[in-house]
């Protein structure tokens, strides 16, 4: 078993330990071995939850969780990572994006359909995939019949609409007249296509330059309040009735057989099945992550802007609490939706969000700073690290990075170094050290090449002056 996240998602029985999770965290995010174990468990009750008897399954909720930590020490990465590893919906909010009803601005029900979107990109994408062969056969045959007109089979129905609907939304769409039943096509005909598919298939023909009809999705001329938000989009209601506006493009087979490949997986799915899995999948294994939920925290006896957050909140806590909400794909439950709030609470503090809020978040854990024992491992350690990044990215301009121990422990220091002497921003931090110390080897890579040495003094050589210079490198880094 290579990927344990592939055996999970195609095999629904098969749920995953809390350890089997942790492990899978563990080679993205290092440290915080409280917050796994919480999503991890948080997760495993959800498979668990799937396996009790239906009465009462409805009533097992997701007990959400507060991550409370600086910035940089890998809140949003956790939960992120543990909607990938299981194929769920996810989103990420902030908490400061969002209004009181009745102030301009997004309102909060706006992140349940932003689930509900992501579901549906997803589902739509997993269909795809799954009628990707049988696509591509067809389109492969749109092709030759574009480069062998003469082997096309007789013409097809046209839409009986299209001729009175196309000069009222501005299509050219002409009224074709009816075909009479093709004949079986000749060996000869036969012989041709055969060996043109057997052409395209090899990619003789991928540099070709032909020119196509591309269907357009119809416009509808009006504008009608708020169907963003829920009732639906009159482009897909009505569908098949509009007619369909074509505009021809000169392309390349290759790019030819893409486009037509999409097209044609587009006809092959079935979207309002997509919209209702899409719908059920959110709402069962749907995450949604608020960030900075500490800054819309306010004080209490407070009044000016306090008083807007406590708005934000009193908005939240129906979503968060389980309500129905309206889209543009259908009716979403929230009820059974897991929400993972986070905040650095440096000023504020997790009992300044209004009671009601602060029980619909039981579980709570603090992520810890990061030291830089931990920035040398994140430079070195995880599948994503950020060493093996560079040396990758400059890999391809032929240009070879060697990073010696000691240069990882220095560039350890320095950022560790560079934190406490201003903001704290945790692993971000690595990013900036890194990025100005190669500096100059990703500007001369094209035209150098060639093997650099990252050593110890190499590391202090290009950084030193800076870390040293308080203000210096509170500008810099």
């Amino acid at each position: 078993m290579n990927d344990t996240a592939t055996l999970h998602r195609s095999d629904p029985q098969t749920g995953l330990t809390p350890r089997q999770i942790v492990a899978e965290l563990d080679k993205y995010i290092v440290g915080q071995a409280k917050a796994k174990r919480a999503v991890a468990v948080a997760l495993r009750n959800r498979y668990r939850r799937g396996k009790v008897r239906a009465d009462l399954r409805e009533e097992i909720t997701p007990k959400n969780i507060l991550m409370i930590g600086p910035t940089g020490v890998g809140k949003t990465e956790i939960a992120r990572r543990l909607a990938t590893l299981v194929g769920a919906p996810f989103v990420k909010v902030e908490a400061t994006k969002y209004t009181e009803v009745g102030y301009v601005g997004r309102d909060v029900e706006s992140m349940v359909r932003d689930l509900v979107e992501q579901a549906v990109r997803m589902l739509a994408d997993e269909r795809r995939e799954e009628v990707k062969e049988l696509a591509d056969r067809h389109a492969v045959e749109r092709i030759i019949d574009v480069l062998y007109p003469e082997t096309r089979a007789a013409g097809q129905g046209t839409n009986p609409f299209a001729a009175t609907l196309g000069s009222i939304f501005g299509n050219n769409a002409q009224p074709q007249q009816p075909v009479s039943p093709a004949s079986p096509p000749s060996s000869e005909t036969q012989s041709v296509r055969e060996q043109a598919r057997a052409e395209i298939e090899r990619g003789f023909y991928d540099v070709r330059l032909i020119e196509i009809e591309v269907e357009e999705t119809p416009s509808m001329p009006i504008g009608v309040m708020g169907f963003d938000q829920g009732g639906g989009d009159l482009g897909e209601m009505l569908g098949g009735i509009l007619p369909k506006k074509k505009s021809k493009k000169r392309v390349t087979v290759a790019e030819a057989r893409r486009i037509f490949t999409q097209e044609e997986a587009g006809k092959l799915i079935d979207m309002d099945a997509v919209k209702r899995e899409a719908i059920r999948r959110a709402g069962e294994d749907g995450i949604i992550f608020i960030d900075e939920i500490d800054k819309v925290a306010g004080r209490q006896g407070a009044g000016g802007p306090d008083v807007s957050r406590e708005g934000v909140q009193r908005d939240i806590l129906p979503i968060v609490e389980g309500s129905t909400v309206t889209t543009k794909h259908g009716t979403i439950k929230t009820d059974h939706v897991l929400f993972i709030a986070a905040g650095a609470f440096h000023v504020s503090k997790p009992s300044d969000l209004i009671p009601e809020l602060q029980g619909r978040f039981p579980i709570r854990v603090e992520l810890d700073s990061l030291t830089a024992e931990d920035f040398k491992t994140i430079l070195t350690q995880p599948k994503n690290a950020l060493v093996e990044q560079y040396k990758s990215l400059l890999a391809t301009e032929n240009v070879t990075l060697d990073f010696r121990d000691d240069a990882i422990d220095q560039l350890a220091r320095f950022a560790m170094q560079v934190n406490e002497t201003s903001e704290n921003i945790g692993a971000r931090r690595l990013h900036t050290v890194l990025e100005k110390l190669l500096e100059d080897v990703s500007y001369r890579a094209p035209e150098e090449g060639g093997t650099i040495v990252v050593d110890a003094a190499y590391v202090r050589e290009r950084l030193a002056d800076i870390v040293e210079n308080a203000d210096l490198s509170s500008y810099i880094l």
